[in-house]
């Protein structure tokens, strides 16, 4: 009941001009950089992020989370046309969109895309208007140790899903939570890692980190690929509100859009995530399985309706706990910090009409997004015709622009463009540059938690251990450390010849 009251006390302070024109202005946007290759959510949060302080609180807000949310919807056009996913979220749409529209079946792949990221989307914010207060209630009761266990969760999740690259994730986080030592201590206010630089002074700024990181590298790259390739958008009449597709891939969808929103809550596991088991599980409940990755409508819909779930889904933890959900709601933290709130369980009672306006926002974005999606596609797709040079022009000076007028620091730009060749390189290795966001974000609520447990038990360290909720949330960490690494060394030996095994 409270939630619902809550949702019509959001409505209600949404219902300006001004508010809902932020809305559709946010949608559109997120919906065009969604279908442009390498304009993802992440970049178009990144480079909205400055331009935010110009606006109060709840239309940043609004902007911010309404383009991460939206531009999931776009990701999968380009990846059903064109085999060129907008959005990493919607990689996986390649392995049956791709094969669909080859086949002559691009507006019917279209349209179960348009379908199940729509009711993902909203399974997702239903999900997030009544579990993110049942959340931040529970929370009120946390200490810092719970605190503690839960950002330490996040961080062993974020390296344990880095594409199996668990030696590169566990570096990742550890290099963010270096990254994030820099500057004052949070407890005794010495300066640490700053080499007696005035910059360091106060710690690196979130935003020319993320910017440096996220955007810089993804400008480059794409200049670097050839920017004159041409897309045809003939793909014939889109259906979306079909018998044939609600039949077909109707419980598909929600079976993912719940899948996607229960593993999004999770601390660090993202949309990218959820795709991929939203895809698995639309495998396993299918009867006939070999249609898959050869133009399966169910695996659209299964990718599609997770990665949505999970977008909006990693919104609950941010909210409810203050600990980002994803690396999209890590660089949310960002705004938190230009507005001035700390987001967590006392937001919700402290700033409760702030909150349930933003969920307001998301719900009505997701609407229009379905109502949008199918008239918007046509004229969209003939944008990304546009010279990748004129456009990644453009993104690279919001990126100077937005890092500079911070702090209006020189130093700022600096740490942008170091950042940014380091993320580059990064790229070129296939390195999982989110671990590092999220290492640079969850460290400091790791560290400050875990040593403010420690002065109020009197240095006792059985504190982790004695509180139910410590201990198991511990427990998990160390499982999904082990089990990764545990299952790499068996199969190795596995590998091993016995000749070999017994060689001295």
């Amino acid at each position: 009941m409270e939630s619902l009251n809550g949702l019509a006390e959001g409505l209600a302070s949404l219902a300006t001009l001004d508010n809902l024109l932020v809305i559709l202005i946010a949608t559109v946007i997120g919906l065009i950089g969604g279908i442009i290759p390498g304009v993802s959510g992440p970049m178009l949060v990144v480079v909205a992020l400055p331009v935010t302080y110009a606006f109060d609180p709840t239309q940043a807000f609004i902007i911010l989370t309404v383009l991460y949310a939206t531009s999931v919807y776009g990701g999968m056009v380009t990846a059903i046309l064109f085999r060129a996913p907008g959005t990493p979220e919607s990689a996986l749409t390649v392995l049956d969109g791709y094969p669909m529209a080859q086949q002559g079946q691009a507006a019917r792949a279209l349209g179960v895309g348009i379908l199940s990221s729509g009711v993902g989307a909203i399974i997702a914010t239903v999900g997030l208007i009544f579990l993110t207060p049942i959340l931040a209630s529970l929370a009120m009761s946390f200490s810092s140790a719970e605190f503690f266990a839960i950002a330490l969760l996040g961080l062993a999740i974020v390296a344990s899903l880095s594409s199996g690259q668990i030696g590169k994730g566990i570096f990742g986080v550890g290099l963010g939570i270096l990254l994030g030592t820099v500057g004052n201590d949070p407890m005794t206010a010495q300066q640490r890692l700053t080499f007696d630089s005035t910059g360091l002074a106060s710690g690196l700024e979130i935003v020319p980190v993320l910017i440096g990181l996220f955007a810089i590298p993804e400008v480059l790259r794409r200049g670097r690929l050839n920017s004159n390739r041409r897309f045809d958008a003939n793909y014939g009449k889109v259906k979306v509100w079909t018998r044939e597709n609600f039949k077909e891939v109707g419980p598909t969808t929600v079976r993912s859009g719940i899948l996607g929103t229960v593993i999004g809550v999770l601390p660090g596991a993202g949309a990218t995530t959820t795709a991929v088991l939203g895809y698995t599980q639309a495998v396993k409940f299918a009867k006939i399985k070999e249609r898959f990755g050869k133009g399966d409508p169910r695996g659209i819909a299964g990718v599609e309706s997770a990665n949505n779930a999970g977008s909006t889904g990693s919104l609950v933890p941010l909210f409810a706990l203050g600990i980002p959900g994803s690396a999209t709601t890590a660089i949310m933290i960002g705004a938190f910090i230009m507005h001035g709130f700390q987001p967590g369980p006392n937001l919700m009672s402290s700033q409760s009409t702030f909150v349930y306006t933003v969920f307001a926002a998301i719900l009505i974005a997701n609407i229009l997004a379905i109502l949008l999606s199918k008239p918007f596609i046509n004229g969209v797709v003939r944008i990304i015709n546009i010279p990748y040079s004129l456009l990644g022009g453009i993104i690279l000076t919001f990126c100077v622009i937005g890092s500079f007028s911070l702090r209006n620091s020189i130093f700022d730009v600096g740490v942008m463009l170091a950042f940014g060749v380091l993320g580059y390189f990064l790229s070129s290795v296939n390195f999982p540059v989110a671990t590092i966001i999220l290492g640079f974000v969850l460290g400091p609520i790791a560290e400050s938690n875990f040593r403010r447990a420690l002065m109020m038990a009197g240095g006792d360290y059985t504190v982790f251990f004695t509180r139910p909720i410590t201990a198991v949330t511990l427990g998990l960490v160390v499982l999904i450390i082990a089990v990764p690494i545990v299952g790499t060394v068996m199969r190795r030996v596995r590998k091993t010849p016995v000749s070999e095994a017994l060689k001295v």
